[in-house]
């Protein structure tokens, strides 16, 4: 061996050793301690040391007074990514839920509280104001934790909520860039329909658009918690069982994000991108979707190509609608700007184009002359949709018609 390689080999033999030394700290509890205060005390320390979240300290109070509760979490959690299990099932196209986020939504539910700092203490039995602590106040909290945690784990509930993402366009995880979107809708679906008494069909397209918009906005993707405090408290102080006032709320807030200036100046922004996770990438393919578009220049639908019970051997990936090297030409080169979302599309290109680095301008006339043309009509207007936002990128050579 050599003298280096003997010294790496002591210095850890002699760290081996020195664990004789080592001094570990330990809490040692009487035998009359109850079970409510050994949690108090793990959620004490672990305070102190590596840094456990909220949910984590309810979801041991709930092993300590609801073990069953907890237990049922964890059950769903693991059953929603388990395939083929027999009978009806969790599992779903766009999200593996975790025990901690499927209580988040009980909570809030429950409480109406999306900050969970105080719900460890109101779970306790502690009366805010007083500072008090009773069982029988405990009890009263984990009642209507109770109540609410049936509602989140219903999966007939559960599914219904997720054909209102599907029918905002969206279909598979992979279209999802913030699970925090989904929980919050599914908090506030459950609130549209057992509070205000709505139905599966009537909550459909409302908690459609609401999903559409917070996922496209990012709404819940900085300071989640306080922006679902906003949403529950706008919809806490609606007339109860009103679910004309619901869905009015509903869609006024929707609309005070998807304004005029939004479209014409926030989004054109937000694609300027090449990102191939942006969410208002992913919101242009679900708007694809729900327009049952083919693929540019081809026959094959979109929703087709983004079906996530379709595995191809192959992927289908989007193209550069101008290639690099024309791009490279007009003194474009940066990566960025050459794969923008403005610039690539799903596109089927001809056998004997497939290698051709044309200008749009060029290539586009050989391949539509012998196209339908309401089929070229309405392939061009979903393109074009999606990259007028970002036309300064690209346009200097096109004058074909089409993004």
């Amino acid at each position: 061996m050599s003298d280096a390689a003997k010294d790496e080999l002591e210095e850890r033999i002699d760290g081996v050793r020195d664990l004789h030394e080592f001094r570990f700290q330990i809490v040692e509890l009487g035998a009359s301690a109850d079970e409510e205060q050994v949690a108090d005390i793990f959620v004490r320390i672990n305070s102190e040391g590596v840094k456990l979240n909220q949910s984590d300290f309810i979801l041991t109070l709930m092993s300590v007074h609801w073990e069953k509760g907890r237990r049922q979490l964890e059950d769903f959690s693991r059953s929603a990514v388990i395939a083929g299990l027999p009978g009806p099932s969790p599992r779903n196209a766009f999200l593996d839920p975790s025990p901690d986020q499927l209580l988040r939504v009980a909570v809030a539910v429950a409480f109406r509280r999306a900050r969970l700092q105080h719900v460890y203490s109101v779970l306790r039995g502690k009366d805010l104001e007083t500072g008090k602590v009773t069982a029988a106040r405990r009890q009263e909290q984990f009642d209507r934790l109770a109540q609410a945690h049936t509602k989140v784990l219903d999966l007939t509930s559960w599914h219904e909520f997720f054909q209102c993402v599907t029918a905002a366009g969206f279909r598979s995880r992979k279209m999802i860039t913030s699970d925090n979107a989904l929980l919050y809708s599914y908090t506030i679906w459950l609130i549209g329909r057992h509070d205000f008494g709505l139905t599966a069909d009537e909550l459909r397209p409302v908690i459609g658009r609401w999903f559409f918009m917070a996922h496209t906005t990012g709404r819940y993707s900085n300071s989640p918690e306080s922006q679902m405090e906003f949403d529950l408290g706008r919809i806490g102080s609606l007339p109860p069982g009103d679910g004309r006032a619901f869905t009015a709320e509903l869609d006024r807030i929707i609309a005070a994000n998807f304004t005029g200036d939004y479209w014409d100046i926030s989004l054109p922004n937000r694609l300027d991108t090449s990102s191939s996770r942006s969410p208002v990438l992913f919101a242009y393919q679900a708007a694809l979707n729900i327009l049952d578009a083919e693929m540019l220049l081809g026959d094959q639908r979109i929703r087709d190509l983004l079906d996530p019970s379709v595995k191809p051997a192959k992927a289908v990936d989007r193209d550069n609608l101008f290639h690099r090297k024309t791009l490279a030409g007009l003194g474009i080169t940066d990566r960025r700007q050459v794969n923008a979302i403005a610039n690539m599309a799903y596109v089927t290109w001809p056998a004997d184009e497939l290698s051709n680095t044309d200008a749009p301008h060029d290539y586009w006339p050989r391949m539509t002359d012998a196209m339908d043309p309401e089929v070229l009509e309405r392939q061009v207007r979903c393109t074009r949709s999606r990259s007028a936002g970002n036309s300064s990128t690209i346009s200097p050579s096109w004058n074909g018609g089409a993004s």
